[in-house]
């Protein structure tokens, strides 16, 4: 039997993750000479480029001396965090990757817990180590006291730590003598990560990921832990609630590098990709026909966040999306839940209107930029945190909270936090910056990100991740600033615009086609204000010297997505076409929206 190695990297978002397994993969040669890509290869959906961070776990695989070791390769962000616990059921060891300048962060602790409790060997790779003012040994002892901490057995305290640069290819036992390969790293994945155990008896495999291919339909990924599974081979596939469905293996799909390999059979220990069987879910055992037994099933995290999804029914829909009917978005949500598991998706008040429960503001985003660029049009609500009554008490969501910013503008935090019912915890001084360690609740995050990096001019980092239900703690303010509607629908004008500068600043430029009902600007002042910006100029045959210079406006205020979520109040929708990202109030008429709101 072939000698094998299964292994997962974690690390807190933006460590090197996945960085280091593209490194992995040059050194054992997976690609040849002309596939020099040049990109990052596990990222490889165009959100996750563009956003440098990893979204889904993926899996590779690469032969080095006579072992064949499986990488996995997880997200860093909390708000994916149910991708985490699963894949480490597959792995036998665990990659912890942490910055030599950070440390290890919130992320890191939490993934770590999981992955100590399951009894997973830890090796260290303290990367990045050739940033100024880093501390490589200052940080090996604060993940040895973080191990101690959760409570680590004296085999895991007892780790390899490697040191390098993934960024520059490299990984070293020693960081002052750098080398030109990551051999080092290998060598200590073969020696100190355990061979995965295998027990004698009937098949026995977990579904921990999903694939999905147009020609062959889902594919279940999982590892075998048990006996053997073969093509043809008939199968029970157990549900989480203990149904057992009789099915059958078509095809046994391997990994090899980055693609998958046909093979007859796998044995216990391998992670493989089956074909053939229907109506899995993510959980569920595929077993021995004869004596099915069931494995534990895997917890996963639950929401703590909701949104409206609906259809688009603004004047501009269908201009630009391929898929704008209520019908296509539920189809897509349905397709959406077999493979994202903190997903919640229940039907809203009205047939066309969907509530989509999740993790978090990001996660639900990167669903929504996902259908925007498949072609979809919708409009989504403002996000909602989900609240639970615990002993006659309303509780709500409360996360841990970090932020890494200047030492000068950790007051203009602190401020902005306490504001949002935020608690401070913990404050370390490392160099000219601040980490401040607050507890806060899930609603207060919602538009703090942006606020955050536009005071501390864009130097915050910020991670956050849920921990506990606690009591409500009272209201928080919102937005101050009231909206400005559009009256008419046309045409932004300059002329128009330039005279309306003193009311507020503009969400869109001249020439831009506009709704009634749609929300141009910011008004200065707290309430709703409507106006018209689509007049020209009155023209005379009576012309004053220098009445017609030229107009200066200020450039347009251009939210990204994740922005126009947090920005938007209850009464109004971001409405999401593939080329547009627009806000506009709920009730487009000024008059039903008196009616409606009273405002």
């Amino acid at each position: 039997m072939q000698k094998i190695r299964n292994i997962a990297i974690i690390a807190h978002v933006d460590h090197g993750k996945t960085t280091l397994v593209d490194k992995i993969l040059w050194e054992c040669k997976t690609f040849s000479e002309h596939e020099n890509t040049g990109v990052l290869i596990l990222d490889n959906n165009e959100l996750e480029r563009e956003r440098g961070i990893t979204i889904t776990a993926k899996n590779a695989a690469v032969k080095y001396k006579d072992y064949k070791i499986n990488l996995i390769d997880t997200p860093g962000h909390a708000d994916f965090g149910g991708e985490v616990e699963r894949v480490l059921k597959m792995a036998d060891g665990v990659l912890l990757l942490v910055d030599a300048f950070e440390g290890p962060m919130p992320q890191t602790r939490f993934v770590l817990q999981k992955a100590l409790q399951l009894g997973l060997k830890p090796i260290v790779v303290i990367n990045k180590v050739d940033k100024e003012n880093c501390t490589p040994d200052e940080v090996h002892e604060k993940v040895f006291d973080l191990m101690f901490q959760l409570d680590a057995t004296e085999d895991q305290l007892d780790f390899p730590t490697i040191y390098g640069s993934a960024k520059n290819g490299w990984m070293s036992t020693d960081y002052k003598k750098p080398k030109t390969n990551v051999v080092d790293l290998l060598d200590c994945i073969i020696e100190h990560i355990p061979a995965p155990k295998t027990a004698e008896g009937a098949a026995q495999m977990q579904v921990t990921s999903l694939d999905y291919s147009s020609f062959v339909g889902r594919i279940a990924i999982g590892r075998v832990f048990r006996g053997v599974l073969k093509t043809n081979m008939p199968v029970a596939l157990i549900k989480r609630e203990g149904a057992i469905v009789k099915s059958r293996i078509k095809e046994l799909l391997l990994f090899e590098g980055m693609n998958k390999v046909k093979v007859e059979e796998v044995p216990a220990g391998e992670i493989c990709a089956i074909v053939g069987v229907e109506g899995f879910e993510i959980g569920d055992t595929i077993a021995d026909a004869e004596n099915p037994e069931a494995m534990a099933p895997i917890s996963i995290d639950e929401p703590t966040m909701s949104m409206l999804f609906t259809i688009n029914d603004s004047p501009f829909f269908g201009k630009e999306g391929k898929f704008v009917t209520s019908r296509h978005i539920k189809d897509r949500l349905t397709k959406e839940l077999e493979k994202n598991l903190a997903l919640r998706v229940q039907q809203g008040d009205t047939a066309d209107s969907f509530l989509v429960y999740g993790r978090g503001v990001l996660h639900l985003s990167v669903l929504i930029e996902t259908m925007r660029r498949e072609g979809y049009e919708l409009q989504v609500g403002q996000p909602q945190v989900l609240y639970k009554e615990i002993d006659g008490q309303k509780c709500e969501p409360i996360e841990e909270l970090t932020i890494d910013l200047p030492e000068e503008k950790a007051g203009t935090a602190i401020e902005m936090i306490t504001k949002r019912k935020g608690d401070m915890k913990n404050m370390i001084l490392k160099g000219n910056r601040s980490i401040m360690e607050f507890e806060i609740p899930s609603r207060g995050l919602i538009g703090l990100r942006t606020e955050m990096i536009t005071a501390t001019s864009g130097q915050a980092v910020m991670a956050h991740r849920f921990t506990h239900y606690a009591p409500h703690r009272g209201e928080i303010q919102g937005r101050i600033n009231g909206s400005m509607i559009s009256k008419e629908t046309g045409e932004a004008i300059a002329y128009s615009l330039d005279k309306l500068q003193d009311r507020g600043r503009f969400f869109v430029e001249p020439g831009d086609e506009i709704y009634t009902g749609m929300v141009i600007g910011e008004n200065s002042r707290q309430d709703d204000l409507v106006v018209n910006c689509t007049v020209t100029k009155k023209l005379t045959n009576v012309r004053a010297s220098g009445s017609d210079d030229k107009v200066k406006l200020p450039p347009a205020v251009k939210f990204s997505l994740e922005e126009a979520l947090e920005y938007i109040q209850g009464d109004e929708y971001v409405e999401l076409t593939p080329k547009s990202i627009r806000i506009r109030k709920i009730y487009l008429d000024e008059n039903e929206r008196k009616r409606k709101t009273g405002k």
